[in-house]
């Protein structure tokens, strides 16, 4: 054959698998046989890799992963992925209806009615027909490029007919029957199990082989077309029909309902399904189906009031409170835990919960040996609700508070309704310290979550902050536990050694200083720019400081006062950890309009967004706050500005829209963005 023939060949069995795929995995109606589906698979295979010229990265034939990472790439939604406003019952849900309507001035509203699916929000953007790009959530501004992972699915579309730009945002997830399999394989072979499907997909999808992934059969439901108002869509439910006729798999339990009675039969109707269902869902999503109506409507600076999740009642067990254990926190607070046999809920395992303080406890009636409901509060965090109290004994014990602590025995202090242990240098500090120290808005040390902190503390491969740099020399130790492998090893250690890098707020925060949360360790970072020069200021230089009072400014100068912190911070220099200010210096003219203000913003900024503005009055010398009160000197408002514009109104403080704003920004030369 000619390079024109093969080429030919090429695309039409490129042509035969996608319609394939599309029957099989989107219809549920396959209309070839799997012997003759693989056949043809192997051949597009054979051809690409003869003729690589012909190879595209949106072929079929990459559905199979086998391309390996070193690391996903941070992605930049085109449009922010905004969350959901919840409801828990029928009283949350007649309040949204309620306050829509009053705004549309209508008397009921079209809604359309869907599945939250329990997997992970994500995008999908196509340019000319082909999927450019599928990210994660992320943070909502930017996520995760996982494409190659996302073009194993075999229902997403890699190809389609609309050729302008497309931006589709769905969950994907693992169905009941893949996470079934998957975990009788794991143990099979040994592996620890995933507690539930939605456990299963993150961890499948955050996979670097996506070979793996590609064997994991995860699938995805498209419920959302985000530039469908940019090309002329004006209802929600036409938009969806029209993913659905371009090949995306939209979700056939949707329902366009009128008024809120509907959804409500609606809500009743699922709550009793959901267990039929091939899929986890943790409650439905009621949307508004008229997109015209949605910038009427209006956001808030996290959710669209266009749109709610309604969350099915937390799921409620029983088990027994067998023992409460007392844990000691990074600043000395001492917490009551229970522990409890073992038990499910929502898919995990549940062994520990939370008792908060004394006054918890004795509020819920608790006695060691008794039985206790338990819920996941938000479908996240075990709680314990209540006690069984009819399924008392006589044996049961009362809890009783401890008055020393149970890691260095100093005589513990209370503090309103908490306990602290006061010594500074009790053991038990040292693990939470070390999970604070490597957390997110810390040093951010990708790997170094609680759960393996704790191991490692437990190990003795970790003692303090500075072991966090040594951690290396235990790398053979750590692969031979369960768990870990050299991949796994490697990145743990390649971000532990990045981190030495970050700037100097990061650190300032991580030291866990009391009084120092993040916002001020940058303020502390940008003024002295070195921390030789924070540990060398005095009381009086400290209060000087925009934003440290008095309790503040004694913290910090009894910290460096300690010869342990100094002793630290030493260490810490010596493993080349940076210890000065990297980002950037914004001169301030003092001249400018919002120097030494304190400034209020309200409403959904549609221009800068709440955190772009705030880092630009910020720069220029402003304090920015969060709520209303005298010494409030501007409120800078957007869409929907609520209560916070009334009460400004009321106290006589000066108003400013965000077009004002964004004058005044370059009447005088000052837009920093």
């Amino acid at each position: 054959m000619s390079l024109e023939d093969i080429k030919n060949r090429v695309a039409d069995i490129r042509k035969l698998l996608d319609r394939y795929n599309y029957e099989y995995y989107v219809l549920d109606n396959p209309t070839v046989e799997d012997q003759e589906y693989d056949r043809l698979m192997n051949e597009l295979i054979d051809l690409e890799k003869q003729y690589p010229m012909f190879d595209d990265p949106n072929s079929p034939s990459h559905r199979v992963g086998g391309v390996v990472l070193d690391a996903f790439e941070k992605i930049t939604h085109k449009r922010s992925m905004l969350s959901l406003a919840n409801a828990f019952d029928e009283a949350g849900l007649r309040d949204f209806d309620r306050k829509i309507r009053e705004v549309l001035h209508v008397d009921a509203v079209d809604y359309m009615c869907e599945m939250k699916i329990d997997g992970l929000a994500m995008s999908l953007e196509y340019e000319n027909g082909t999927l450019l790009y599928g990210a994660t959530r992320g943070d909502g501004v930017t996520g995760e490029n996982v494409t190659n992972n996302l073009r194993t699915i075999r229902s997403i579309p890699l190809k389609i007919s609309d050729v302008a730009e497309l931006d589709v945002r769905g969950e994907v997830y693992m169905p009941k029957r893949s996470f079934l399999k998957l975990n009788k394989e794991r143990e099979e072979l040994g592996e620890p199990l995933f507690q539930n499907a939605r456990n299963a997909a993150a961890g499948s999808i955050r996979n670097l082989d996506s070979s793996i992934v590609a064997k994991r059969k995860l699938d995805g439901y498209w419920y959302y077309f985000a530039n469908a108002t940019e090309r002329g869509f004006k209802k929600h439910s036409d938009a969806l029909n029209y993913l659905t006729s371009l090949g995306f798999r939209t979700n056939p339990e949707r329902r366009l309902v009128h008024g809120i009675e509907e959804v409500l039969k609606f809500v009743e109707e699922y709550t009793d399904k959901r267990d039929s269902l091939a899929y986890d869902i943790d409650g439905l999503v009621i949307k508004v189906d008229d997109m015209t109506k949605y910038d009427i409507i209006g956001y808030t600076a996290k959710t669209p009031k266009w749109a709610i999740a309604y969350k099915f009642p937390p799921e409620e067990v029983i088990t027994k409170l067998e023992d409460i254990i007392f844990t000691v926190g990074r600043t000395g607070k001492v917490t009551p835990n229970a522990v409890l046999t073992p038990v499910k809920v929502m898919g995990s395992t549940i062994q520990r919960a939370t008792l908060h303080n004394e006054d918890f406890v004795n509020s819920k009636e608790l006695m060691v040996g008794d039985y206790v409901y338990i819920r996941k509060a938000g479908d996240v965090i075990p709680e314990v609700v209540r006690v069984a109290k009819n399924r008392r004994t006589g044996a049961e014990k009362p809890f009783v508070m401890i008055d020393t602590c149970p890691y260095c025995g100093s005589k513990l202090i209370k503090i309103e309704a908490m306990h602290f242990c006061p010594n500074a240098h009790c053991p038990a500090r040292n693990s939470e310290a070390l999970i604070h120290f490597s957390s997110k808005d810390a040093m951010d040390i990708d790997g170094m979550g609680d759960k393996v902190v704790e191991v490692f503390f437990n190990q003795g491969y970790l003692r303090d902050i500075p072991s966090i740099y040594d951690l290396h020399e235990h790398r053979y130790e750590i692969i031979d536990m369960d768990g870990w492998s050299d991949l796994s090893i490697n990145n743990l250690l390649s971000a532990i050694e990045k981190s030495k890098s970050n700037s100097l707020e990061r650190l300032l925060f991580g030291l866990g200083i009391k009084e120092v949360g993040e916002k001020l360790a940058l303020t502390l970072a940008k003024k002295f720019k070195t921390l030789d020069a924070i540990v060398e200021a005095d009381f009086d230089t400290l209060r000087a400081v925009r934003d440290v009072g008095e309790v503040t400014a004694r913290s910090i100068v009894d910290y460096f006062k300690d010869e342990t912190h100094i002793a630290l911070i030493n260490s810490l220099k010596e493993k080349g950890v940076n210890m000065t200010y990297l980002g950037e210096d914004v001169v301030v003219d003092e001249a400018n309009p919002f120097y030494l203000k304190t400034i209020v913003l309200t409403g959904t900024l549609n221009r800068y967004g709440r955190k772009e503005a705030t880092k630009i009055l910020e720069n220029l010398g402003a304090k920015v706050t969060g709520s209303v009160s005298k010494s409030t000197d501007i409120v800078i408002h957007g869409v929907e500005p609520g209560s916070k514009l009334t009460k400004a109104n009321e106290l006589g403080i000066k108003t400013m829209s965000e077009e004002e704003f964004e004058t005044l920004l370059k009447e005088a030369g000052m837009s920093l963005l």
